[in-house]
């Protein structure tokens, strides 16, 4: 992270005491600012009255250190101040990280494919939060392991496994290569070991601010490795008691998780037109237990439902868009497809099937040089649906750290209802477009006042010189009588604000005084709230926030009004 700039002082904030003639009037305060700057030799200024009735005094551009320093040492020498303090400057957060790859992580900040997340680090970067890999297992990573948990090795097989031993606590990726063509059933392909569960944890939790490697989406969650792909896939038996145990629910045989999961990514699946019942139990649980799943749409240009666990219920299903924002050719497709997410594109849709032309476009993140066993560390671009998906688990980490007590469902309404459309094409559906980060994160972060609660009439209305004007609220929706302590919040412009009556009047008629005439208040400008015993008025209706100016020579307008219930 970078040091923050030092930017010099041109302002202080006074705070007078309660009842002193500064607090209460703006003339008071510029005659006070006035004074201190000829006590200490600066051009002081009174600039406005801030809304918690402080006083902003502006010493200009040209005030060193000590001329505030003498200053700030004059107001708080005076009896009448509460307090003194400079007026500093602050600065946005969401600085880039310092990971030497960042550069290279298109899907986390560009414009058109991105996902937009770095704005959303100012809130929450995932702390507290424990995402399940399921998948290979892990491959040791020094941009993963400060943020690595204890996971588990639920492949069964022995010879599946390669670690000669099937289930145990270790979820070391053994490496899933193939020899030869048709080892693993007609049609499959000799391949070297994918380290494929490696790449999906950096996408969601590569250490970050390292200068080092990638960023992490939730690079403050942890990381729970999960076992179950190995020699020739895995089994969908080993799959559900995975889901079960990172889940926090319990498995035959096998030690309860220490740390459960509060988000799973299954960036896995097979062909089958229904969800098996094993994954609908286990998924079922899962979210029972406050988990939300994560799932990969596929990857095979067709319709999702033809897949699962994509096809299962209760889950979020991700499909895959290009840099360029279109659904990335691979990407499977269709109704049950909830949102999608950056998966890349490491060729294009017409290069030869396992070339890579296009690297830049993939998804960039750990990985393991092994061709079989475990090599090296480094990184590598990969395009697919398991790029994708990990990219949601992400921010559901994140949406899960900010506000803890959002449920599976409504993580997962969050991120749908605030996605973006696709700025390219996507031929099948991609549900509700790809996520938007930081746009998610606010709309759970952001308190709304309740529905109804708070009326306002923002509509500027001219107050002229002997003149009574009003402001009408139409109030609606509200059952029985105004409250006891009805709040009237009153915004209004005008110099000598002692020539101002102000009333409120009730749907009825009823008229309540707020405000009454003095010609020894000179101050500017009337800002407050007041609270009125309205209990004997219906709340529903029209009510108007009535203004008469009594003298000459000064004017203005009601800038805004509210009431509160």
């Amino acid at each position: 992270m970078t040091a923050l700039p030092s930017a010099p002082v041109e302002k202080v904030i006074v705070t007078y005491k309660s009842k002193t003639a500064e607090a209460g009037s703006n003339a008071a305060a510029k005659s006070d600012a006035a004074a201190k700057g000829a006590e200490t030799g600066e051009s002081l200024s009174f600039e406005r009255r801030l809304a918690g009735g402080a006083a902003l005094v502006d010493l200009g551009d040209s005030a060193t250190k000590q001329d505030v320093a003498e200053v700030m040492d004059a107001f708080r020498a005076d009896p009448s101040v509460a307090s003194v303090e400079p007026d500093i400057r602050a600065y946005a957060m969401a600085v880039t990280p310092n990971d030497t790859d960042y550069a290279k992580q298109w899907d986390l900040f560009e414009a058109t494919g991105g996902m937009n997340v770095p704005p959303a680090w100012d809130k929450t970067t995932g702390s507290g939060v424990t995402v399940a890999v399921i998948d290979t297992g892990y491959a040791a990573h020094s941009d993963l392991a400060a943020n690595v948990v204890s996971g588990y090795d639920f492949i069964s097989t022995s010879a599946d496994a390669r670690d000669g031993n099937g289930r145990d606590a270790d979820a070391k990726d053994e490496g899933d290569w193939n020899a030869t063509d048709g080892e693993c059933g007609t049609g499959s392909k000799a391949s070297n070991s994918s380290w494929h569960g490696t790449h999906v944890a950096g996408t969601i939790g590569a250490v970050t601010n390292n200068t080092k490697g990638i960023a992490g989406i939730a690079y403050n969650a942890k990381i729970q490795p999960v076992r179950v792909l190995g020699k020739c896939g895995g089994s969908s038996a080993d799959i559900a008691d995975a889901i079960t145990w990172a889940s926090g629910g319990t498995v035959p045989g096998v030690a309860a998780n220490p740390t459960p999961a509060k988000v799973i990514n299954l960036s896995l699946g097979g062909a089958s037109s229904t969800c098996p019942s094993v994954y609908q139990t286990a998924i079922n649980g899962a979210v029972s237990r406050g988990t939300t799943v994560v799932v990969a749409a596929g990857n095979s240009n067709a319709n999702a439902s033809g897949f699962t666990p994509a096809n299962c219920s209760n889950v979020i299903t991700v499909a895959s868009t290009s840099r360029e924002g279109n659904r990335s050719f691979y990407s499977n497709y269709g109704t049950i497809v909830d949102v999608a997410a950056p998966g890349g594109e490491t060729r294009r849709a017409t290069d030869t099937p396992g070339t890579i032309t296009t690297p830049e476009n993939g998804i960039y993140s750990t990985l393991n040089s092994g061709t079989t066993t475990q090599s090296v560390e480094n990184y590598k671009p990969y395009q697919g649906t398991s790029m994708a998906a990990p990219h949601i688990a992400g921010l559901a980490a994140l949406l899960k750290s900010a506000k803890t007590s959002l449920t599976p469902a409504e993580i997962e309404s969050a991120i749908k209802s605030n996605a973006r459309p696709l700025p390219g094409t996507c031929t099948g559906g991609c549900g509700t477009g790809i996520a938007d980060t930081a746009k998610t994160v606010d709309a759970v972060t952001t308190t709304t006042p309740p529905v109804g609660n708070v009326f306002t009439n923002a509509t500027d209305v001219a107050i002229s010189d002997n003149t009574t004007v009003s402001s009408s609220i139409a109030v609606t929706g509200r059952t029985g009588n105004a409250p006891a302590a009805l709040k009237v919040g009153v915004d209004i412009k005008h110099t000598w604000r002692g020539d101002l009556v102000i009333d409120l009047i009730a749907p009825d008629g009823t008229v309540r005084n707020l405000k009454a005439s003095s010609g020894s208040d000179s101050a500017d400008n009337v800002l407050t709230t007041y609270t009125v015993d309205a209990s004997s008025e219906v709340a529903n209706g029209t009510w108007k926030l009535q203004v008469r100016d009594v003298a000459s020579g000064d004017t203005g307008y009601i800038d805004s009004w509210s009431l509160t219930f």
